[in-house]
């Protein structure tokens, strides 16, 4: 059982907004010795953060950065991240966080929508005729770490994601970035001791650890996600938050269960989790471990559109829900046929926010998916007789694995472009660990001899980054579209979960 039950909020109360650069000048003026950030043993303090960022906002400025110009910060996990970003908003630029793992061919394709003033964390021949600035660059010592003018700048992120065109897209939060100093959301309370196991390129850890160094939290990041390594950290550092997907809730499962009682997570108090559908047993298990006080789920998306929220108390009550739709809230599911369903029918959720269509972000380099005024994540679902939403299916094209978004189109693209592909479809199957996995079904050109496991794969992976990349794969003679190019993708889904299911092993095309 965890720790003390906590009066939890989700949406910012009513507070002065601070400009993001200006909340971390705060805080660190508050107390310049609290700690801010651990990371591998190391913790950096709000006075030692607060300067660093200082002197890469001056760093960042003489190549020209300035109000309303992207960053793009392709950087790991780790306190120099957080200084560029905090640096950017210090000089009214927006932080465009991409992931610093990725092929050529991608990170071009992501700076040329954004066209960043700068791109850190990536050498410059890597984009060229882009000012860059390479992991590990510090500021010249004689730039000062005193704090600058106060900048807002108008919007606070710009995350990017796949596209179902084959290309990536860029979503612009359209969120100033200023936030309550004194007023926190997200169940977080103020200075508390938060767990980020996350990369910082996805909007939702990018979001809640730079919000939580806005509201004065001890922020403890993973470079990299371990179950053991989870829970020592919220043994070692008596933990109170802490952010995990679905996948790292199982894997934690996972671990016998003298090895994970024998960690103290007492003083956890609240996890939230999202980014995927939690499997029901999992969710009980989590419950009956922490108590229902303890376990929340978020479901939205990085558009900001709406979403809805739900504790572990009322989840019990209406097991497998998302949470229940705010009174007043405007969401609509709507059947094939374009018309409101009826509670207990599935059909496509979508949403309007209060101030209309295209008031919470834009996106650079795809178009919105919309009927009239209102948008759409792609999710379908359903609600019940309270109003409970439930998800029938996520993004039916949509792969979502350990947590992270695949549009299947992009990874297609990259495989198709391989001289004896001749056509690809890409699916997601079942996956006891990460949700889904991808699956690639290959469909040669004609005379054309399969290339190996090992040729497409590094054929694939300078085109995409790793966590896209297919993990089995098959190949077929029949034509995978038709002569209008159409594909029967939910068959051919369906066909192979079915086959794995019965004890099939695909080929695997990643190790």
């Amino acid at each position: 059982m965890a720790g003390n039950q906590r009066a939890v909020s989700f949406a910012p109360r009513a507070g002065d907004l601070i400009p993001t650069g200006t909340l971390l000048t705060l805080q660190a003026k508050r107390g310049p010795e609290r700690p801010a950030l651990t990371f591998e043993g190391r913790t950096w303090s709000y006075g030692e953060l607060e300067a660093n960022a200082n002197r890469k906002a001056r760093q960042l400025a003489e190549m020209g950065v300035g109000e309303g110009d992207f960053v793009t910060i392709g950087l790991p996990n780790g306190p120099e991240f957080h200084e560029v970003t905090f640096a950017a908003w210090k000089l009214g630029a927006i932080p465009a966080p991409v992931s610093h793992k990725l092929p050529d061919i991608e990170l071009r394709a992501i700076v040329e929508l954004a066209n960043p003033k700068v791109v850190v964390g990536f050498e410059p021949d890597r984009v060229p005729g882009l000012a860059a600035l390479s992991a590990g660059s510090a500021p010249d010592p004689r730039l000062s770490g005193a704090p600058l003018p106060e900048r807002l700048a108008k919007y606070w992120k710009a995350t990017t994601s796949g596209g179902s065109t084959g290309r990536p897209k860029v979503i612009v939060d359209h969120r100033p970035a200023a936030f309550a100093i004194d007023a926190p959301a997200l169940g977080m309370t103020v200075d508390d001791v938060i767990l980020n196991p996350a990369p910082l390129y996805h909007n939702a850890p990018f979001g809640i650890t730079h919000m939580a160094l806005g509201w004065g939290s001890h922020v403890v990041e993973m470079s990299r996600f371990s179950s053991a390594g989870a829970l020592a950290l919220i043994e070692q550092h008596r933990i109170k938050w802490a952010y995990l997907v679905p996948t790292m809730m199982n894997r934690i499962w996972a671990l016998p269960a003298q090895e994970r009682e024998a960690f103290d997570v007492s003083s956890l108090e609240m996890i939230l989790h999202m980014a995927a559908a939690c499997p029901v047993w999992l969710k009980e298990a989590w419950i009956e471990w922490l108590g229902p006080e303890a376990v929340w789920e978020l479901y939205a998306g990085t558009e900001g559109m709406g979403g809805t929220v739900i504790s572990g108390r009322e989840w019990l009550a209406h097991k497998g829900s998302v949470g229940q739709i705010p009174l007043g809230a405007n969401v609509k599911i709507v059947g094939d046929d374009g018309t409101a369903c009826p509670p207990g029918e599935v059909g496509e959720i979508y949403f309007l926010p209060p101030s209309g269509k295209g008031s919470t972000y834009h996106y650079l380099g795809s178009e919105a998916r919309s009927m009239d005024d209102w948008e759409s994540y792609g999710d379908m679902g359903w609600v019940d007789a309270d109003n409970y939403l439930y998800l029938a299916d996520r993004r039916t094209d949509l792969i979502i694995s350990g947590g992270s978004n695949i549009y299947p189109a992009e990874v297609e693209a990259a495989l198709d472009a391989h001289p004896t592909v001749g056509s690809s479809v890409v699916v997601g199957l079942p996956d006891d660990d990460l949700g889904h996995r991808v699956h690639a079904i290959i469909e040669l050109r004609p005379g054309a001899e399969a290339p190996s496991a090992g040729d497409l794969l590094a054929f694939a992976a300078e085109r995409l980054a790793r966590y896209k990349l297919p993990h089995t794969w098959d190949v077929v003679t029949e034509p995978l579209r038709d002569d209008a190019g159409k594909v029967r993708r939910t068959a051919l889904r369906d066909e192979r979960a079915e086959r794995a299911k019965a004890g099939e092993v695909f080929a695997a095309f990643r190790g």
